[in-house]
């Protein structure tokens, strides 16, 4: 979709305030920048239920319709996980049109697949297609058996189509979970080799766009620029990070920023990667301390964190972009959230000051 004109779409119920429509909606455009679309057409509606047909309402779809046609968009990008028969009855509907339909999901494996680098991200972007795409794939295969004049029962081409369907994706999920494996046995070995030598684990974890990156290269000597938009990291990355007050260096990794919105089996696809934060030694959570929805981000880190079996590990939490703060809310978020730090890693500001957090809940230095 990059440079291709999209409609975004939103279904939200009557008793949704205005702003948190909104917010929803901008947090789509976002994202739709990110991947390099343009938004030419934004549109809401309100409904107690989506279309159990077709997501939108029939009014909605067919007024789309006639806005693809005269803005010349490609693509329909609705702010919902859809069911399969939602998207193979929408994209009828906007056949004429001849416009692609996307759900959130859709849109966010687009973007990772833009920014994935490794071998091993590239391999769980791949599972989390599959997962995500499969029912769709299953209802194709029926649908294509019904017009094909397939009974629909034992041996009808339409069970048919989608039974072959089904065993071909079940073998593709297992080929990439094997070699998923081997990529997981082998960072099992780095951390055995790093307790060996008493080297402990930092890892950096947050809403996307929060200033992980940011912060690793101010933490570390990793020359890493951040950008200021959404999953700009998606592939670990690692730096050493020395602790003068202990005399010893700590490995900080930055992973993939969470999302408000990702099912939890979409998550669970990208475990191998999230990895270093499910076993560090301590977690650090980054959040934007300039960002109004800051409560709300930090709630989505936490869930996903418990998602992923890593809600216990140690944490601080660390506010970024203080440098955008007036002292007035540095000291009203202090009074809220009571973070063990207030940084700006762009201006390396509050590092010495966040060192000596990490120093102090980290294992008495080695050997213990």
């Amino acid at each position: 979709m990059p440079n291709h004109r999209a409609i975004l779409a939103d279904v939200v119920h009557f008793t949704v305030p205005k702003a948190e429509a909104v917010y929803r909606m901008s947090e789509l455009e976002e994202l739709t920048k990110t991947y390099g679309g343009i938004a030419v057409v934004q549109t809401i509606q309100r409904k107690a239920v989506p279309d159990h047909r077709t997501f939108l309402g029939k009014g909605k779809v067919e007024e789309i319709v006639q806005k693809a046609k005269g803005w010349g968009a490609t693509v329909l990008i609705l702010n919902a996980v859809l069911k399969p028969q939602q998207i193979f009855n929408l994209e009828e509907a906007l056949r004429p049109a001849g416009v692609k339909v996307w759900d959130r999901i859709d849109l966010i494996l687009h973007i990772f697949e833009k920014h994935a680098t490794s071998a091993e991200a590239k391999l769980e972007i791949e599972l989390a297609r599959l997962r995500h795409m499969g029912p769709r794939i299953f209802n194709l295969g029926a649908q294509l058996g019904r017009q094909r004049g397939g009974t629909g029962t034992r041996g009808g081409s339409g069970e048919g189509n989608t039974e072959a369907m089904k065993r071909h994706l079940r073998e593709q999920e297992r080929h990439i979970l094997d070699k998923l494996k081997q990529y997981e046995s082998l960072r099992n070995e780095q951390r055995k080799n790093r307790a060996r030598r008493g080297q402990q684990t930092v890892a950096l974890v947050g809403y996307t766009n929060a200033g992980k990156t940011s912060l690793l290269a101010a933490l570390t000597k990793r020359k890493e620029r951040g950008e200021n938009k959404l999953f700009a990291t998606l592939d670990t990355r690692v730096g050493e990070c020395f602790l003068s007050d202990r005399n010893e260096t700590v490995l900080i990794s930055d992973t993939i920023g969470f999302i408000e919105g990702l099912p939890p089996e979409l998550i669970k696809a990208f475990t191998s990667t999230l990895s270093e934060a499910v076993h560090a030694d301590v977690i650090l959570h980054i959040a934007d301390g300039s960002d109004e929805k800051c409560l709300r981000k930090m709630k989505v880190v936490d869930e996903v964190l418990a998602t992923l079996g890593a809600g216990h590990r140690g944490r601080l939490l660390v506010l970024n972009k203080g440098d955008l703060l007036t002292p007035a809310k540095k000291h009203e978020l202090q009074s809220v959230f009571h973070p063990n730090a207030i940084v700006s890693a762009t201006q390396k500001e509050g590092m010495e000051n966040l060192k000596k957090e990490i120093s102090g809940v980290l294992s008495p230095s080695w050997p213990r």
